[in-house]
């Protein structure tokens, strides 16, 4: 039967509509917690290989395993600790903040394997491609120090400036947020040198920073309530998005494609689309959690963070409640 030719261009504009419509926003929600000891904590991270969360603490490292029943120790010793990275040959590389120092730890049972001088503060902390290489930002004395990660000492430092956040790497270019002048660092590692900075107008206090290698796109989570999206290879903002208050990191699910931004000031998780650069879902967490990891595997994030109380005086600070202190785990529905 031959349909009429205004029902065939419907049809026919029907279906074209219904390919380039977009699909539907992910959904997720807290699925649940895991209960941890007291203290600070800051980055943390996901060995998918071995099932376990690492969270960096005030002066150890927790470590969750996610097989059912969710087992938590807490291993090693640093000062303040900022960032937690596994390595090959079953070792934990931990920034130590208040020393100074970059801590090698047994991931089996965290006993020392070497400990590095740094920069002053020592924040975050990444590896390259391959794992040879790690780069930590050294807030303080705003400098980079590039470590072997196998040899377990510092092969060069790079002078940059201070207030270093975290950072992402392209190649042998280093991008780094940089909290107090609210740019991006762009720095050789090859070469030890630095370019012009990324210039991220109207986002104050950018601290977590994700690298979106497929779009070339960096994303910074801004202490203002915004998250800047720039053009890493034209070096340039390219637009600013809403999100909630208080965020500290950027976790990238490029397998997804999605970023995740936990803004602890709100308690909310807001999702991003990595193609579309745009907040596409909110989850609803506790205030607070700021910082998170990803498991690739599953796509499951977990988010640290306690319950705080309130406010003794004006300009104070809220402090968390003893026993409090817990994982928020959130799944996709």
């Amino acid at each position: 039967m031959r349909l009429p030719t205004a029902l065939l261009a419907a049809l026919l504009s029907t279906a074209a509509a219904a390919a380039t419509a977009p699909s539907p926003a992910p959904q997720y929600r807290v699925d649940g917690s895991i209960a941890g000891p007291d203290g600070g904590w800051d980055y943390a991270r996901v060995d998918a290989a071995k099932h376990r969360l690492y969270v960096a603490r005030g002066g150890s490292i927790t470590v969750v395993d996610l097989a059912p029943g969710h087992g938590v120790t807490s291993i090693g010793d640093v000062q303040r600790g900022h960032a937690v990275v596994p390595l090959t040959g079953g070792r934990l590389l931990v920034t130590s903040g208040t020393d100074g120092t970059v801590r090698f730890l047994d991931a089996a049972d965290g006993h020392e394997l070497a400990k590095v001088p740094v920069g002053k503060k020592p924040d975050a902390a990444i590896l390259d491609a391959n794992g040879a290489h790690a780069f930590v930002m050294n807030a303080d004395s705003g400098s980079v120090s590039v470590i072997d990660s196998a040899a377990m000492h510092v092969m060069r430092t790079i002078a940059v400036k201070p207030a270093l956040e975290y950072a992402a790497l392209d190649g042998n270019t280093l991008f780094i947020n940089d909290e107090d002048l609210s740019e991006i660092e762009v720095v050789d590692v090859a070469h030890g040198t630095t370019g012009k900075p990324i210039a991220l107008t109207g986002c104050e206090g950018p601290t977590g920073l994700g690298y979106d290698a497929g779009h070339q796109r960096l994303i910074a989570a801004c202490a203002n309530g915004k998250a800047a999206i720039v053009d890493a290879k034209a070096r340039k903002l390219v637009r600013l998005i809403d999100i909630g208050q208080g965020p500290d990191a950027v976790i990238l699910d490029a397998a997804r494609g999605l970023a995740f931004i936990p803004c602890g000031g709100d308690g909310v998780l807001d999702i991003v689309s990595l193609k579309s650069f745009t907040r596409v879902g909110r989850v609803k967490t506790e205030v607070g959690a700021r910082t998170g990891a990803l498991d690739p595997e599953t796509g499951d994030i977990y988010l640290p963070t306690a319950r705080f109380a309130p406010i003794a005086q004006p300009g104070g600070k809220r402090a968390p409640v003893p026993g409090s202190f817990h994982i928020l785990v959130v799944k996709k529905v």
